[in-house]
């Protein structure tokens, strides 16, 4: 048999005898014999746990990752530094290891550091009330809209097409399976077309959803938005760029309902990918339509300060048919992450990180457009990602950057037929002006 294998010959054949069977091979029976490898797997020999972390070490050191290399690769998943704090804290065992606090009088640490990531969330958003997390951004925003329809009971969601493709997928799904109609508002130049916009709100709109810095990286005027969605009495709806809002002005100050976003930037690394986290905050008159759990600050008999589960909307703890969402549980070891990395950077070290991008996506816009052979796909203010057109087809620019150890941005024509040839390229604090001026001169050497 296999050496991998915990069973010895003398196992294998009692379990065989006390299933009546005379082969190992009398088990798969069931399946087609044309169907089933006729042969051993094309495996090497067994190999010594030395030789075998070797073998992953080779296999690991082709990758090029950010370790290695300078990432301008953004929509969505972002290259911030991280403080070695967060790692160090979020890698202690009662945080890495703990589980959903049942019991809130033997929870009271991980009660604690998620009402303290729920007070900075609304301290960043400027809205009344967060919960503890959710999965990412995408299912943020679409318990944001399922939250304006039973507010409003209204079945009719307004979202721009300059929001997060990955999130309009995610939002689709959720809505078509309860039958709400979504109405997708088409982007000009760059930004939501407040004229179809207005077009398309009505008496039935439930919800207007946009994205801030948008998907473009452009800064979207919400005012007209704003106007259009609470016009027609219906809820609005904001997805934003959590680092942005060290500069920009916040959900609350656009006179949001609901504010929803990725926390990835918030001390996550990209993990190719994931995890990240969504968060969610909202005014206090939706407190009670809002998914998940929310942790308070109470008291206990002897007024010493304590925590506890103030509200969950889940099918777990109420009727189902009174619950308000699905979701069963948050990203709490992410949201912890989040939490250190906010406590960490303060209120001015996110300002300084947020400048940084400005200033350095804005150099870099215009060190890669001077020649002329690259041009801004839009002229929209920006943040710190931005589209950029050529002649060059996106696959040659991408190879030529990879062989310079460079991560280029994201070809956008996927999502947008429209934008042929167009890269969405993203500049982090983390870039150095070498960086940049490197991967300018890479562009300015293709043919």
């Amino acid at each position: 048999m296999f050496p991998y294998l915990p069973a010895t010959d003398n196992d294998i054949r009692y379990m065989l005898d006390k299933l009546g069977l005379d082969d190992v091979e009398d088990l798969f029976k069931d399946i087609p014999g044309n169907i089933r490898l006729k042969t051993r797997l094309d495996l090497d020999p067994p190999k010594s746990e030395l030789e075998v972390m070797a073998w992953l070490k080779d296999l690991a050191d082709q990758n090029l990752d950010a370790s290695k290399a300078a990432v301008f690769l953004g929509a969505g998943v972002y290259d911030h530094y991280i403080p070695a704090i967060v790692k160090h804290l979020v890698s202690r065992s009662e945080f890495y290891t703990a589980y959903t606090p049942y019991q809130p009088e033997i929870s009271q640490g991980t009660l604690q550091a998620i009402f303290e990531y729920q007070s900075m969330i609304c301290a960043l958003t400027g809205m009344d009330v967060s919960n503890a997390s959710l999965y990412d951004g995408a299912s943020a925003l679409a318990e944001a809209a399922l939250m304006a329809v039973d507010a409003t009971g209204r079945d009719q969601v307004l979202v721009s097409e300059t929001v997060n493709p990955e999130s309009l997928r995610v939002l689709k799904t959720y809505l078509n399976t309860k039958g709400i109609e979504l109405i997708d508002i088409p982007m000009q130049d760059g930004v939501t077309d407040i004229e179809a916009l207005n077009k398309k709100a009505g008496s039935n709109t439930a919800a207007i959803l946009v994205q801030s810095p948008n998907f473009l990286g452009f800064i979207e005027d919400l005012s007209e938005a704003e106007k259009a969605a609470h016009e027609n009495k219906a809820l609005f709806v904001i997805s934003v760029d959590p680092i942005s809002l060290g500069i920009l002005k916040t959900p609350a100050e656009w006179n949001a309902d609901i504010a929803v976003g990725e926390g990835q930037s918030l001390g996550s690394p990209m993990s190719f990918g994931g995890p990240g986290l969504g968060f969610i905050a909202c005014k206090k008159a939706l407190v009670r339509r809002m998914p998940g759990r929310i942790i308070g600050q109470t008291q206990d008999v002897n007024g010493k300060r304590g925590f506890v589960s103030t509200l969950q909307t889940r099918e777990q703890h109420i009727r189902r048919e009174k619950a308000t969402s699905n979701i069963c549980s948050n990203q709490a070891l992410n949201a912890l992450a989040a939490c250190i990395y906010l406590s960490t950077v303060g209120r001015e070290g996110i300002k300084e990180i947020a400048l940084q991008c400005w200033h350095k996506a804005h150099y870099a816009a215009s060190a890669m457009t001077r020649s002329g052979r690259y041009k801004l796909a839009y002229d929209q203010p920006f943040f710190m990602e931005f589209p950029v057109t050529s002649d060059i087809d996106p696959g040659l620019i991408q190879d030529s950057l990879l062989k310079n150890g460079i991560i280029g941005g994201l070809s956008l024509e996927k999502y947008y037929p429209e934008l042929k040839n167009t890269i969405l390229y993203c500049v982090t604090e983390k870039r150095t002006r070498e960086e940049i001026d490197t991967l300018c001169s890479v562009l300015e050497g293709l043919k």
